[in-house]
């Protein structure tokens, strides 16, 4: 034997996600490469005195996770020590913020920005028994008063500060809020401390921005944790000027270079693809075709490791601040709308319909942040007009987020070959409480799954961490099960699917989403080995029991990057 092999796995269960969802009990690796899937019959004549072999004892062996939507520097940089945690259950009440608010102000000199991440009001006591009590600046004052605070919502599109901030950044009851922004005021006309969309970007523009040595511990952070989780591929959706005001520009431009710079060094242990954020909410479709045309996109020395893949769109925010696009009101009143620039829907539509034709005229892949269910029916128009309009072969663009698809929009992206990037974990999150948002049937079917499989669109899935955490176990979890994360409620069960179609989200058709499934996403002859061993037989598991299975082994291109097998 000429060249044997460096790994081989034996004695488990390979699940190859090929076309038939075949399951084998045996792989090989050599040169970063699958070089052989079967029995031990086949793999036996490739193990040399220099290959590892891997007994898995009746474990799972599948290819690596590709969560298709995650910010890896904002993820980073959202999870201690960079940022205070204050998501659930690590929090469960405003006194609880407040008490790691005092603790925090304890700990840094005066007048230093105090940060953090991941408060949901869904999950707050005093919230939870009142829906009328908000978090106010008032909450902050009392416990840091000199120390500015910038506290960042689980879903990324709210911020709650103190009064030090709001002073710092300007803001006052005479402060109208940038379009497609609110500045959440009291009976008196006077600022709570909530900024909601847009009007985020006040508080980024008074804050420091990050150093390359911040953006890349917080990067280097996200890659380890991804490692730990079997995660080897990552979509980065939003790099560029349009994020240079969201979390300190953490989705700015330099974020990028940051990224350019891991790859040189070696460091970089999960592939990345990116879409460049060419401007951020309540652009104009005149800003955004200036901005695109400005773009620099020079292709990477590795575009199997880094990649930029196409731009993003905000068409509209999101349900728990009433800023999706609905077609029917929410409970208590209002549809909201696109976020694009405009007076009215008519101007709206237009914007987002231009952005959309510039951008695939360009060649560009797209993905448009939309969660509405009349905002949806407008992008996937939008998107078989402009395809209409230019021809292009295999575009390949997608919604993002898609929580409220509508059969309209299902038929439209699977006739022109487009797909959808859901969010089983936020599904997850936030299932208990977006009844009163939009009641219970609405809220029952958001993120159907089900229905977009059925319909044959291509469903990617991904954590949009760090809205949640990205464990895709507890997405593959979601999917089968749509029990809620607050009080283990199932949501849609009609709306559940099968274990191979909740991988096959997270593998093969996240790779299409990449242009790549011809060479990642499966364990075929010839692909890349990207592969997550998960300690257990995840074909015969309780799908409660998933997200508590060990993740054991990780390898990237045929390296290891997490052996919980040797520690």
């Amino acid at each position: 034997m000429d060249t044997y092999a460096d790994l081989v796995f034996l004695g488990g269960r390979v699940l190859t996600v090929d076309a038939e969802f075949s399951v084998a009990s045996a792989l090989a690796v050599t040169g970063g490469t699958i070089s052989a899937v079967g029995g031990r019959d086949d793999v036996a004549p490739l193990i040399g005195p220099g290959t590892r072999v891997v007994d898995l004892r009746g474990a799972t062996l599948l290819p690596g996770i590709n969560d298709s939507h995650l910010h890896g520097c904002a993820f980073g940089m959202a999870t201690p020590p960079l940022s205070l945690d204050l998501g659930h259950p690590t929090v469960s009440s405003l006194a609880d913020v407040t008490e790691a608010v005092r603790q925090a102000a304890g700990r840094v000199p005066g007048g230093q920005w105090i940060t953090g991440h991941g408060w949901d009001t869904g999950y707050l006591d005093e919230c939870v028994s009142d829906p009328s009590r908000q978090p106010s600046r008032h909450d902050l004052d009392a416990v840091s008063p000199d120390h500015p605070v910038v506290l960042y919502s689980f879903s990324g599109h709210a911020t709650w500060v103190n009064s030090k901030a709001l002073k710092l950044i300007g803001i006052d009851r005479h402060t109208v809020a940038p379009p497609g922004g609110a500045i959440v005021v009291d009976a008196a006309g006077e600022p709570t401390g909530l900024l909601h969309e847009g009007a985020q970007a006040l508080v980024q523009h008074a804050l420091p921005p990050l150093s390359r040595q911040e953006r890349t511990d917080a990067i280097r952070s996200t890659l380890a944790t991804l490692a730990r989780l079997g995660v080897t591929s990552y979509t980065e959706p939003g790099l560029g000027p349009g994020g240079d005001g969201i979390m300190r520009g953490a989705l700015g431009t330099r974020t990028l270079d940051v990224y350019r710079r891991l790859l040189a060094d070696g460091e970089l242990t999960a592939r990345v693809g990116v879409l460049l954020l060419p401007t951020g909410m309540a652009s104009t479709a005149e800003e955004f075709a200036r901005a695109l045309t400005a773009l620099n996109t020079p292709g990477d020395a590795d575009p199997r490791r880094l990649a930029i893949h196409g731009v993003k769109i905000f068409a509209d925010g999101v349900v728990p601040n009433k800023t999706a696009w609905m077609h029917e009101p929410y409970v208590g009143g209002g549809c909201g709308s696109l976020c694009v620039g405009g007076e009215s829907d008519a101007e709206r539509i237009a914007g987002i319909q231009a952005m959309i034709r510039h951008a695939h005229a360009a060649g560009h892949q797209l993905g448009v942040h939309v969660t509405g269910d009349r905002a949806i029916d407008t992008v996937a128009d939008a998107f078989a007009a402009a395809a209409a309009e230019h021809p292009r072969p295999d575009a390949r663009h997608y919604v993002i987020h898609g929580d409220f698809l509508t059969a309209h929009s299902m038929k439209v992206l699977a006739a022109h070959g487009f797909g959808v990037n859901m969010n089983p974990t936020i599904k997850w999150t936030v299932a208990d409480m977006e009844e009163e948002f939009v009641g219970a049937e609405r809220a029952a079917y958001a993120w159907p799954y089900r229905a977009a499989l059925d319909a044959g669109v291509r469903v990617a899935s991904g954590s949009d961490a760090p809205v949640t955490f990205p464990d895709w176990r507890q997405g593959v979890a979601t999917m089968m099960l749509r029990e809620s994360k607050a009080g283990g409620r199932v949501s849609g069960p009609e709306q559940r699917i099968g274990l191979a179609e909740a991988i096959r989200t997270y593998t093969i058709d996240a790779a299409w989403q990449d242009f790549a499934d011809d060479w990642k996403g499966s364990l075929e002859p010839g692909k890349v080995a990207d592969l997550c061993v998960l300690d257990g037989d995840l074909l015969t598991a309780d799908p409660h029991d998933i997200p508590q299975m060990p993740v054991a082994l990780t390898v990237m291109d045929g390296r290891i990057v997490h052996d919980a097998l040797r520690d």
